[in-house]
């Protein structure tokens, strides 16, 4: 019966979203086009406002003419994606949009593969001045299909006045979400709705093996009280002092540490064990306003678009009403402007992990449909079992048994390479996985009552 209802909501969900396709589809106007420029993209609003204002004025000023935006979100990173990709199943000569825009690299990776991009080489005076790649992450295609416009990293936000107040030490690393005196404190979000924390978990898994990861992960959300839908909710609890501290993407914990103030949050990239990625743009196949759209890409990663993001409002080329607080990928705005909002300088960061980036593609739903079995959908045993077990002394054995999973990475590997774009395999592991957690938390839970 539970694979039932999971199958009928996700007809329902796809449903939905086709229906959300369809009405955005006739948006966009009788001759294919809306407005000069059409940009999908999950940024936000000041990202959206601070380059369309921009690079219209940029336009105006080398060729006599402003220019329009069109900016369309309709819901985050994996919904514009999905979007994306049905408008080319409609029509697969493409022609509704010109440009995708944000949402690091996953995205890209399946657009290139699917034929969605079109290849665009950089002139030899500017592409020389991007990096290949960071720490062993490339910065942009080798093919020219999409490249990277800002970087973004991970860490910890922690509000210091909540760890006072509660005598917990201050986290310095992905392990001290996982100690037990963070139980009921850590704020996190789900990472099939996330990408971001998707990413963190990825890297956990990285860096620290398949077991030792996993065992983090799902202490860390035990001790989290409930999840929630994106990574900006989960920093906006540690903020407003409903957790003591949780995962978040850099940008977002800059944000809330100018609005919080330092003396009150404080933000942490654990050391060796986080990464950079980009945050990426690459013009779709079809586009109505190619010319334009290369423009576009072209001004985003010239040095006065990459001044957008690094510098604060007000300042010399800089955003005029929202501070954008991201690294920018030209090494060179690091060494021209002291008057940065960003104090930290990606390119001098060293980490000790390799990041297997073909790997955590492979893996990618596999790991977020594993993680909501073992951690998310059977939350309320899982934070039962942990505290039975906190409760008792932190027994080893019974550490073990809360981290035991249904199968190893190699099997998840093979068995994600194939057999998991098969629905109904899918949906049957996923209700498996579901019920041997819950059998083993309940049986921690009775065994130590």
């Amino acid at each position: 019966m539970r694979k039932v209802f999971r199958t009928i909501w996700t007809v329902l969900a796809m449903a939905a979203m086709a229906a959300v396709v369809a009405v955005l589809l006739l948006w966009r106007g009788a001759d294919g086009t809306s407005g000069n420029l059409v940009i999908v993209s999950p940024h936000q609003e000041g990202i959206q406002v601070e380059f369309g204002r921009a690079f219209s004025e940029w336009h105006e000023r080398k060729y006599g003419t402003p220019v329009k935006i069109d900016w369309i979100d309709v819901g985050g990173t994996t919904k514009d994606e999905y979007y994306v990709r049905s408008s080319f199943q409609e029509h697969p000569e493409g022609g509704d949009f010109d440009i995708f825009f944000g949402g690091g690299t996953d995205p890209y990776l399946a657009f290139a593969e699917l034929g969605i991009t079109v290849p665009y080489r950089l002139s030899e005076a500017q592409l020389p001045k991007l990096p290949k790649d960071i720490g062993g992450i490339p910065l942009y295609d080798p093919s020219f299909h999409w490249y990277g416009t800002s970087l973004t990293s991970f860490g910890i936000l922690y509000n210091k006045a909540v760890s006072k107040r509660m005598g917990l030490p201050y986290p310095k690393t992905w392990e001290d979400l996982a100690d037990p005196r963070f139980f009921g404190v850590v704020s996190l979000a789900d990472p099939r709705y996330s990408g971001s924390i998707r990413m963190m978990f990825e890297i956990m898994l990285q860096g620290y093996g398949w077991q030792k990861g996993f065992d983090l992960i799902i202490r860390m959300s035990a001790n989290c009280p409930s999840f929630v839908h994106n990574s900006s909710q989960a920093v906006r609890e540690v903020t407003l002092g409903e957790a003591a501290c949780g995962l978040a993407i850099d940008f977002y914990a800059w944000a809330e540490i100018a609005e919080g103030g330092p003396d009150n949050m404080g933000f942490v990239m654990p050391t060796g064990l986080t990464l950079m990625n980009p945050d990426s743009i690459a013009i779709l196949r079809g586009a109505p306003h190619l010319d334009l759209a290369r423009e576009f890409v072209r001004f985003v990663l010239s040095e006065e678009g990459q001044r957008l993001w690094v510098l604060p409002v007000g300042a010399s080329g800089g955003p005029q009403k929202y501070a954008l607080r991201r690294m920018a990928i030209l090494p060179s705005i690091y060494e021209t402007h002291g008057e940065s909002a960003i104090t930290a300088n990606p390119f001098e960061m060293r980490t000790v992990m390799t990041y297997d980036r073909e790997k955590g593609g492979i893996r990618k739903d596999l790991i977020n449909d594993l993680i909501g079995a073992v951690a998310i959908d059977t939350h309320a045993e899982l934070k039962r079992a942990y505290k039975a077990i906190i409760d008792r002394g932190m027994p080893e054995a019974y550490l073990r048994r809360l981290s035991r999973l249904p199968l190893t990475e190699q099997e998840g590997l093979e068995m994600a390479k194939e057999k998991w774009k098969d629905a109904s395999f899918r949906a049957g592991k996923i209700a498996d996985w579901i019920e041997q957690s819950r059998r083993k938390l309940g049986d921690i839970v009775r065994e130590l009552s």
